[in-house]
């Protein structure tokens, strides 16, 4: 059941993040969204052909990743997930040195998680009170970096985070029973991400955005996996290799973070 739990968790990450780079691509090019106006940005992104396919394409791929949660470890689902980073990076525009630094040591740092995970992990769905606690504090953190963070880095963070938080509360809710009131909560941080993430598009390239969405989706849930899901810290090798994982996920998101250029930033300006 793992393995499948694996393939479905790679499959999902393709459907995501090639769903991600339509809707970059779209998004990048339309009128200025606004939390303002929410109605009509969202019939402005579902007038598009190309957004649309890449909206429903990602949709597909969150139905795989549910369904990767309840047949392996949220750990090692998300292990199998993080090269999604990579299909951002195919086929866009020429990357500058910032962001093939990023890329590198984000794609560095995910396999060394990987690596440092085992093939035998075992999980449980959790502590309700310790969930809470997380979701709650990634709200905080996610408002923190809209703000303090260039734009689109900044939007695209707080995506990734509220994504991530998203995910935590969807592994906890897959208890069932009295968990299934995290499914609110769950929703509210996918509908708060995937505001973040449109709006980021229109402020910043591919990788700035979408980018450090995917690299914090993917490196959140693994450390919620020890914290609050009894996925054990491996020892010896294997977790030196988690440290070093996580400097360079950090590394990867300082890169992808830079301020970009004028001519580099989305069409848009948005309001």
């Amino acid at each position: 059941m793992t393995a499948a739990g694996l393939i479905l968790g790679i499959v999902s990450s393709v459907a995501i993040n090639g769903g991600y780079a339509l809707q970059h691509a779209s998004a990048s090019a339309l009128p200025p969204l606004t939390l303002r106006r929410p109605f009509h940005s969202l019939a402005l992104l579902f007038r598009s052909g190309r957004w649309a396919a890449g909206f429903f394409a990602g949709i597909g791929g969150w139905v795989l990743y549910v369904a990767a949660l309840a047949l392996a470890p949220l750990s090692l689902v998300q292990a199998a997930s993080a090269g999604g980073i990579a299909v951002l990076a195919i086929g866009g525009p020429r990357l500058t040195r910032p962001e093939r630094i990023g890329v590198g040591a984000a794609l560095g740092g995910l396999l060394l998680l990987g690596l440092s995970l085992g093939s035998h992990a075992s999980s449980t769905h959790g502590k309700a009170a310790a969930v809470i606690v997380w979701m709650l504090a990634s709200a905080g953190v996610a408002g923190a970096t809209a703000r303090l963070l260039p734009p689109g880095a900044g939007l695209g963070t707080a995506a990734g985070v509220l994504y991530a938080a998203g995910d935590v509360g969807t592994k906890a809710a897959l208890a069932g029973g009295g968990r299934l009131l995290f499914v609110p909560a769950l929703l509210a941080c996918h509908a708060g991400a995937f505001a973040c993430v449109q709006l980021a598009f229109q402020r910043g390239g591919r990788l700035a955005t979408a980018g450090l969405a995917v690299l914090w989706t993917n490196a959140l849930p693994i450390v919620a996996g020890t914290v609050l899901f009894g996925e054990s810290l491996p020892g010896g090798w294997r977790g030196a290799a988690r440290v070093a994982a996580f400097v360079l996920v950090l590394v990867g998101a300082v890169a992808l973070s830079r301020r970009e250029t004028p001519a580099a930033e989305g069409a848009a300006a948005p309001a």
